[in-house]
């Protein structure tokens, strides 16, 4: 059996600009994040919102850095639309994403969503009846559906603020989603929601088609749970940086991911202020750490061999 774990390395250009706070770096050209990213290492780039939004122009501002096209958010509303509506609301983004070549799309649902709001978290939509969550989950698995005909899988983001938060949030719905409804497992988000990201990797690891790499400083989210502060509020105030600079190990989740044979992205995903956190040097430490940990269990497990 092969040692090597086959997985690359990618980042969200929210390092360098933010979508939702464009006070946050809003002024860094795409064309800074892209060369910089290159430089470090990165193979690949999600989305942002200074990426062209045609095929051909987004293959060639890619290509032009020798980068691959790892993903792309998509804000989805199937909590209130119907399935039909949502296939015909995705099919410029589906099709953008199919012709780059990225085989998973993210997923986040949007509706009701309080994670761009002036609101304290408590106040996050929420599924209260069975019937709700499986009305939701019903609808969801036939967009899967639709979506991986055309070779993109939905990554489901659980995310601060919305409808799938927490642990219990994510049971619920993996338990009633069809297979065609791949989870994306953001280490920083599990880990703010109060849940155990190792456990819940080891949960529902042969679910995982997505990895948001993102570490927390456990002491900003104390006092954002404590003051009721949004989610901004937790972002402006450094709740998120990059692997190995805060409280969360990776090593367990790469040597998960690696057990269970995870073929796909590690994506470097840290919502900060680039004038606190600057941008190279945090997108630079992010992607060491990773890199390293991925060259040690490669190196470890080819020395039990």
């Amino acid at each position: 059996m092969s040692t090597r774990f086959a997985v690359k390395i990618g980042i969200n250009p929210i390092s360098w600009s933010n979508d939702d706070l464009p006070s946050l770096g809003g002024e860094t050209p795409l064309e800074v994040a892209l060369s910089e990213g290159k430089a470090i290492g990165y193979q690949g780039f999600e989305l942002g919102n200074k990426f062209p939004r045609e095929s051909t122009a987004l293959r060639n501002v890619l290509s032009a850095h020798g980068l691959e096209l790892v993903s792309g958010w998509y804000s989805g509303r199937l909590a209130k639309r119907t399935v039909e509506e949502e296939i015909a609301a995705v099919g410029p983004h589906l099709k953008l994403l199919a012709d780059n070549g990225a085989k998973v799309m993210v997923y986040g649902e949007v509706a009701d969503s309080i994670q761009g709001a002036p609101e304290p978290l408590y106040k996050r939509p929420r599924f209260y009846k069975p019937q709700d969550w499986q009305l939701y989950a019903d609808r969801l698995t036939a967009f899967a559906r639709h979506t991986l005909a055309h070779g993109v899988r939905v990554a489901y983001h659980h995310h601060m603020g919305a409808y799938v938060e927490t642990p219990t949030d994510v049971d619920t719905l993996m338990a009633l989603v069809g297979d065609e409804v791949g989870l994306l497992f953001d280490s920083g988000h599990v880990t703010f929601a109060g849940g155990d990201a190792a456990a819940m990797l080891a949960k529902y690891v042969k679910r995982v088609c997505h990895v948001h790499c993102k570490d927390v400083r456990p002491e900003v989210i104390r006092l954002a749970r404590n003051g009721n502060w949004s989610f901004l509020q937790a972002v402006i105030n450094g709740a998120f940086t990059v692997p190995g600079d805060g409280g969360i190990a990776f090593r367990p989740l790469l040597q998960l991911l690696y057990d269970n044979g995870y073929e796909g992205w590690l994506v470097v995903e840290a919502e900060q202020d680039p004038v606190v956190a600057p941008s190279y040097r945090y997108a630079d430490k992010g992607f060491r750490h990773l890199h390293d940990l991925v060259a040690s269990i490669e190196q470890s497990e080819g020395a039990e061999r």
